[in-house]
């Protein structure tokens, strides 16, 4: 999860990215404070606890569409907060008489308007991505094959939108069936590897991880598109087979270079002075090592 501060005319509104979902959420009280506008939070979570009996009374899916995530409060401490997609939001902004519902319509769709940019045109996004790559060094070969195991990405999720597979959570299990199928370890063991923690774990990837993640989704959306594949649990079949294409690649290449696909390399900064590998990441380390050296099964 990543924290990116935002405002809405002066006031706060916090929001975090969840890499692992793709997802955007914003903190309902903060959102309901400016619609409301009131001078503290605790009148508008009081309001908010209110309306939210009310919608829930009337089946409302908005409060189901809610999670909770901890969040930093105004005390200074982290606190479970009611968070919501943007989308969600806009529907919330209907159920409160407020001077401020258009506009804060306008600036959720803002928030959201790059991406809606990008999709009429995904130019815009092949540019900026490869412009902020660049920033961080990336080679131009890099380049072309993140981008490419981008779109091959984004076809794979198109499908499963499409088939009755939910975004957020369903997209994570389906991801990490995948990850786990073709690389031997799931995500968040490749991020340890990698000693990654709220980095994005493709950013800091090699060329061949990239190779083989993306044989692996465009394995599993092929695999799905012949079974017409639905909803969660048919998904989940195609992404073990889709995987599994990839894996029996990666072990052809390993056993002809000596050489693991999967590496603990990364684009972080080095360290200014000599460490020892954190726990979570020697751990992960050396669990791959034994899991998988070159010739062996994983």
């Amino acid at each position: 999860m990543r924290i990116f501060p935002a405002s809405f005319d002066g006031q706060s509104i916090r929001r975090v990215y969840d890499e692992a979902t793709e997802t955007w959420w914003f903190s309902v009280i903060d959102v309901v404070q400016v619609l409301t506008q009131q001078a503290n939070d605790l009148t508008a979570r009081k309001y908010w606890n209110q309306l939210k009996r009310r919608l829930a009374k009337e089946g409302s899916e908005v409060v189901t569409s809610c999670h909770q995530l901890k969040l930093k409060a105004p005390d200074g401490k982290q606190r479970l907060t009611d968070v919501a997609t943007a989308q969600t939001l806009l529907r919330l902004v209907q159920s409160v008489p407020s001077p401020k519902a258009e506009p804060i319509k306008l600036w959720l769709a803002k928030v959201g308007h790059e991406r809606m940019q990008e999709m009429a045109d995904p130019a815009l996004s092949l540019d900026r991505a490869r412009e902020t790559w660049q920033q961080h060094g990336r080679s131009d070969k890099w380049i072309q094959q993140r981008m490419t195991g981008q779109e091959t990405r984004n076809k794979l999720t198109d499908y499963w939108t499409e088939h009755g597979v939910k975004s957020g959570q369903e997209f994570a299990i389906l991801t990490n069936i995948i990850h786990q199928e073709w690389a031997g370890v799931n995500v968040q063991e490749h991020k340890a590897l990698k000693g990654l923690k709220t980095h994005n774990l493709r950013d800091h990837m090699s060329e061949a991880e990239l190779i083989f993640t993306a044989l692996a989704e465009l394995s599993t959306r092929q695999v799905a598109e012949t079974q017409q594949a639905t909803g969660l649990k048919e998904n989940q079949g195609a992404a073990v087979v889709g995987g599994r294409i990839a894996k029996q690649a990666r072990r052809q290449l390993e056993d002809q270079t000596g050489r693991s696909v999967v590496t603990g390399e990364n684009y972080l900064a080095p360290p200014r002075a000599s460490k020892a590998l954190p726990k979570t990441t020697a751990k992960a380390a050396a669990k791959l090592a034994v899991k998988r050296k070159p010739g062996k099964a994983s």
